[in-house]
């Protein structure tokens, strides 16, 4: 056995190391050096899913059931594998809507209500407080073991040590997550030393398995033989002692991985960029294979080892190796099941105290203390406090649950109420992203039956079997109503209580919530929200704040506004860059445009959630700016005017438009078969050229067989080039085709044009830094999205970036992409500082086939395709490019592509 001097102090290096992590994350991050650009962290980070619950808990399970213990891993799986493009659509929709939370999320979806956000607030900490208290149960559990001691209720609260590792967790916890407010609720620092948390339970787990396998047995194949000679054993190695709950375990799983608060804050919240989802769908199922490899084998190791049944099999991954006097090994262990509970109890309570601040006592500050509020100079000193002491109050509770009920229930059997619980989240969740029918009124409804339904048939009777309440409440229902047993609730028998738990919660939550949004009438912002969020990805950025047009308001007043909640240097920042994004003179700023208000809103929703935010924004432009409601229905009734005057219109027009359009379609033919001639001929001269060369080449090796091997294999290289030169211009002259025809399939769609910048110069930097071409890229912290095919304006990025490293021909060069918000679109500019380009050759470097062979850098490689491309394709898209150049001084390429709101109206 080890002192508790040694397991303290190896506890308290580790969890300072785990700090220093998450500051070094943090630190990189205010450099613009971000570690979640990696998305071997951000699949890493996911890993918290794999609690002191997987640590522990499914070795227990393991021993009791066999292979009983795989459905909570399977279920992720699952989910990964085979529904990644319900959590990507979820990422873009929070990403839009800068979503904090997932009571964040349900609220903003169902017309921004407080009453919803407070309610999914409520139930996810009283649904994950068992999950807590499983965390708590864990470390002190594995903590006794480590010491010798037996566990034993202690004689007074303050002799409880078990309370004061929840204090310690909590204190740990404001530390990591609540040091300041963030407009974007991310938190760089504690998802790094959650990722390496993960590295070391993962590591720990593998140790133990491996020595328990290789050095106590004679590896698996032993273990497994061992168990099936043995009497009691055997049914563990079949289907035979698995229950028979797998679906339902498996569904619950499922859903978890995503609506439990932690999975959703470190899946959706925290993410950086959504092609990070792509790794993560391959590298968590791995993750999640290889910290079970070893499950059943420490489980059937433990149960041969310790065949008198004196130890709890919970705790078999400490005990074989103290048993067999490896006291380091065991500690090596405690720390990573100190891992697997610490990041759980770390995201749990910054995610439950971020929703417990932005949409339960928030909103109540709101609307009973306003006046109080509003005579503070600054709010972010109290966020900090409402979510320090909600952190407090919420592992106090979990201490509680653990003291009045969890030390009556295996590690798995808590972990399982909470994941039933986190379920009743996706029938809201689920059909808000894809049923614009879905209400306010009838997620609440189903929210609130899912709820108590869970409660009545779960959580009321481990307070009787914990003999808070009588047992008679299971045993003979209550008031001896047979029907109400909440373990055979309305006669339902043959089930286990979580199936049972399971399937009566999701009859009453989907049944609610599908019959209260049949029969409810949606509030126009209600209608707007849905459709947002259903077609996300065919949807332009839509106005959120369209209850404000019209509002006239200061923008001092929006900038003291929000300094107060995310303080005073981070608001003028923000409003600056919004100011150079529109192209607005700052010392003539006095009112605020719409999109103004819009942007102060998004960016208090960062701190405060959506739903805060708008009442916040409200009151500052209350009584200036026309309601929501007001507008559509002025607009509902103008557009009837409006559509039968456009009739009448069309009707009128008709003759003359298509007499035009015939006398157009004529000259348009006449054009088309000129240019197809000269395209034709163009073609063959360009096809002509690497034919004439791969046939001259040929004839030579063919008519001198007994050449020498080097000049062969020079004029086998020369081939080859230019058989991929003739391969390049054949593809380039088919998109070319593509395009001038309009049979070219494209992806219009919302895009991130720094995403787009960055994977360019990610795909072309190896090159560059070959040839010593220093690349440069400056872009603007906050931008709007804008609309264009995310494909093809790589291809744009792409080519302008290789033609000029193509320019310094590997003697070392810079470089410079600048991206500029202009006001309604953003401006790309590719800048290199070779030779230039001739004043006359500024329009004719767009021309098919035009290749400029006057600046020196001797014959090109190129078609003469690729900037005839770029042009059809911007064209395309709404915008133009154009090259501005002094010859001797370099050439600067430019490509415009409008804002997705923007493009949206025109």
């Amino acid at each position: 056995m080890l002192s508790n001097a040694s397991i303290f102090i190896a506890s308290a290096i580790y969890l300072g190391l785990l700090f220093a992590i998450a500051y070094w994350g943090d630190r990189r991050a205010e450099q613009g050096r971000s570690l979640l650009k990696n998305p071997t962290i951000y699949a890493l980070s996911i890993a918290v899913y794999c609690t002191s619950w997987t640590f522990y808990g499914s070795v227990g399970r393991a021993a009791s059931s066999g292979i009983g213990f795989l459905p909570i891993y399977l279920g992720p799986t699952l989910t990964f594998l085979l529904g990644w493009f319900v959590i990507g659509k979820i990422m873009r929709i929070s990403r839009k809507h800068r979503i904090t939370s997932i009571a964040d999320f349900v609220s903003s979806r169902y017309g921004k209500s407080h009453v919803l956000g407070g309610l999914v607030t409520i139930i996810a900490v009283v649904g994950i407080m068992p999950y807590i208290s499983l965390q708590l149960k864990a470390v002190w559990t594995s903590y006794n073991v480590m010491v010798g001691v037996a566990e034993s209720a202690p004689s007074a609260i303050w002799d409880d040590k078990a309370l004061y590792v929840a204090l310690l967790m909590a204190a740990f916890t404001i530390v990591f997550g609540t040091r300041h407010i963030d407009a974007t609720e991310q938190h760089e620092g504690m998802v790094t030393a959650i990722a390496f948390e993960s590295i070391i339970k993962l590591l720990a787990f593998l140790a133990v398995g491996i020595f328990v396998s290789y050095s106590m047995f004679d590896g698996v194949s032993d273990i497994y033989a061992r168990a099936a000679a043995h009497q009691d054993l055997s049914s563990l190695l079949t289907m035979s002692k698995a229950e028979g709950n797998w679906l339902t375990l498996g569904i619950l799983a499922m859903v978890a991985i995503i609506f439990l608060p932690r999975q959703f804050q470190v899946i959706v919240v925290e993410n950086t960029d959504e092609r990070h989802l792509s790794h993560a769908v391959w590298m968590f199922p791995l993750y999640l294979l290889l910290i079970n490899l070893f499950v059943l084998p420490i489980a059937l190791g433990g149960l041969l080892y310790f065949s008198d049944g004196g130890v709890d099999a919970d705790t078999f991954v400490l005990a074989l190796p103290l048993a067999e006097g490896h006291p380091w090994l065991a500690l090596f262990v405690f720390i990573g099941g100190l891992s697997a509970a610490t990041g759980m109890v770390i995201v749990a309570a910054i995610a439950l105290s971020t929703m417990i601040c932005n949409d339960l006592v928030m909103p109540i500050l709101l609307r009973f203390f306003k006046t109080k509020l509003e005579e503070r100079t600054e709010m972010t000193s109290l966020l900090l406090f409402i979510r320090r002491m909600a952190i407090i109050i919420i592992l106090l509770l979990g201490y509680l649950y653990y003291r009045i009920i969890g030390e009556s229930y295996a590690l798995v059997t808590i972990g399982l109420v909470s994941f039933t619980a986190a379920a009743q989240f996706a029938p809201v969740i689920l059909g808000g992203i894809y049923w614009k029918g879905g209400t306010q009124r009838g997620a609440v409804a189903g929210l609130i039956a899912g709820f108590m339904v869970w409660g009545y048939t779960l959580v009321l009777p481990s307070f009787a079997l914990s003999d808070w309440l009588p047992i008679s409440f299971v045993n003979q229902g209550p008031f001896g109503i047979d029907l109400l047993k909440p373990y055979q609730l309305f006669g339902l028998g043959g089930m286990d209580n979580i199936s049972h738990a399971l399937f009566w919660s999701m009859i009453a939550n989907i049944g609610s919530y599908i019959l209260f949004s049949l029969f409810d009438r949606p509030s126009a912002i209600e209608r707007i929200q849905a459709t947002l969020f259903v077609e996300v990805d065919r949807q332009a950025a839509l106005a959120q704040s369209v209850g404000f047009w019209g509002a006239q308001v200061s923008v001092s007043e929006l900038r003291n506004l929000s300094s107060r909640y995310i303080g005073r240097d981070a608001t003028y920042k923000a409003f600056s860059e919004h100011a150079v994004r529109r192209d607005i003179d700052e010392n003539n700023w006095d009112q605020a445009a719409p999109y103004t208000v819009r942007f102060c809103e998004r960016l208090l929703a960062g701190a405060i959630g959506s739903a805060s935010a708008r009442v916040l924004v409200a009151s500052v432009v209350k009584g200036k700016g026309a309601s929501l409601d007001e507008m559509l229905e002025v607009l509902d009734e103008a557009s009837h005017v409006i559509e039968y005057s456009h009739q009448l219109e069309l009707k009128s027009e008709a003759l003359e438009t298509a007499t035009t359009e015939l006398q157009e379609a004529n000259e348009r033919l006449r054009e088309l078969d000129r240019l197809k001639d000269e395209f034709l001929s163009h073609v063959a001269h360009e096809l002509r050229t690497p034919l004439t060369s791969i046939r001259g080449f040929t004839e030579i090796l063919h008519d001198n067989p007994d050449i020498e091997i080097e000049q062969r294999q020079n004029f086998l290289g020369v081939m080859v080039e230019e058989c991929q030169r003739l391969t390049r211009l054949i593809n380039q002259v088919l998109d070319l085709a593509r395009i001038e025809s309009g049979r070219e399939t494209w992806d219009i769609g919302e895009v991130e044009m720094r995403d787009v910048i960055k994977h360019g110069v990610e795909t072309l930097s190896q090159e560059c830094e070959k040839d010593n071409v220093e690349l440069n890229v400056r872009v603007p912290k906050y931008l709007s999205l804008v609309f264009g095919d995310k494909d093809k304006l790589t291809q744009i990025v792409i080519n302008l970036v290789s033609n000029a490293q193509k320019i310094y021909k590997g003697e070392g060069g810079k470089i410079d992409i600048n991206l500029v918000d202009m006001g309604d679109h953003v401006r790309v500019e590719v800048k290199d500082y070779g030779p230039g380009l001739h004043e006359d050759e500024l329009q004719r470097v767009f021309e098919k086939f035009y290749q400029a062979k006057q600046v020196g850098t001797g014959n090109p490689t190129g078609s003469g395709l690729g900037l005839a491309i770029c042009q059809r394709i911007i064209d395309h898209l709404g915008g133009k490019i154009w090259v501005e150049s002094i010859h001797g001084k370099g050439a600067s390429f430019f490509f415009t592509v409008p804002f997705s709101d923007r493009a949206m109206k025109t």
